[in-house]
């Protein structure tokens, strides 16, 4: 079971209580020019749980190629040909992006908290939850989704105590999240866009680590 679907299972969320000191959920990270791995150079991952079993997170800057949304809804058979056409504009718009490395044949839609659907939405932080069934996307393709929402096929995933070791090693900043950076839709400038919010200049940052 991936942390999420532990987090989900156990009810637990900034909605219902604060998670515990040190943990990142609602967070952003940002990676640093020294990322070695190349999944996650230059990324912004959303992180939507965290706790001593592990970490999972969703990268909100890296777009699925040449995938788009009604292209997805009609392979998933949620609409046909004829639909497409009466599609919503905020579901012809929406992005669909690269979530991470882990399960990438799965969608998960991180969305504004206007939308829940019991047993299968996850209230992460103020305004924003995560929901992985494919009743949301049933929801949006008629128009009666979230107000803001990404889809991202796959996931980042940490094992227990992994994150905490990356982020000391100088692999990722992190700071607090904004709906503006998770749902824009100028992908390309989210990175550069993150590091500014932290007051940092793209091109002066340096090798050293730290966070906001």
């Amino acid at each position: 079971m991936d942390p999420f679907q532990k987090k989900l299972k156990s009810g637990q969320s900034k909605a219902s209580g604060s998670p515990a000191q040190g943990y990142l959920d609602g967070q952003l990270l940002i990676a640093m020019p020294v990322m070695e791995d190349e999944r996650f150079a230059r990324t912004v991952i959303y992180i939507c749980a965290h706790s001593a079993e592990g970490a999972m997170g969703i990268v909100v800057n890296r777009p699925a190629g040449s995938i788009d949304f009604p292209g997805l809804l009609k392979q998933l058979d949620i609409i046909g040909d004829a639909e497409q056409i009466k599609l919503p504009h905020d579901a012809e718009m929406m992005k669909v992006l690269k979530g991470g490395p882990v399960e990438t044949g799965r969608g998960f839609v991180l969305h504004s908290s206007d939308f829940f659907i019991k047993n299968a939405t996850l209230p992460i932080d103020d305004g924003i939850s995560l929901t992985a069934t494919l009743d949301i996307l049933k929801a949006i393709a008629r128009g009666a989704g979230p107000k803001h929402a990404i889809l991202a096929l796959g996931y980042a995933g940490w094992a227990p105590g992994q994150l905490e070791n990356e982020i000391q090693e100088n692999g990722w900043l992190h700071c607090a999240a904004d709906s503006d950076l998770i749902f824009g839709r100028d992908i390309n400038e989210k990175y550069d866009r993150a590091l500014r919010k932290i007051g940092i200049d793209p091109g002066m940052l340096s090798n050293e680590a730290g966070h906001a």
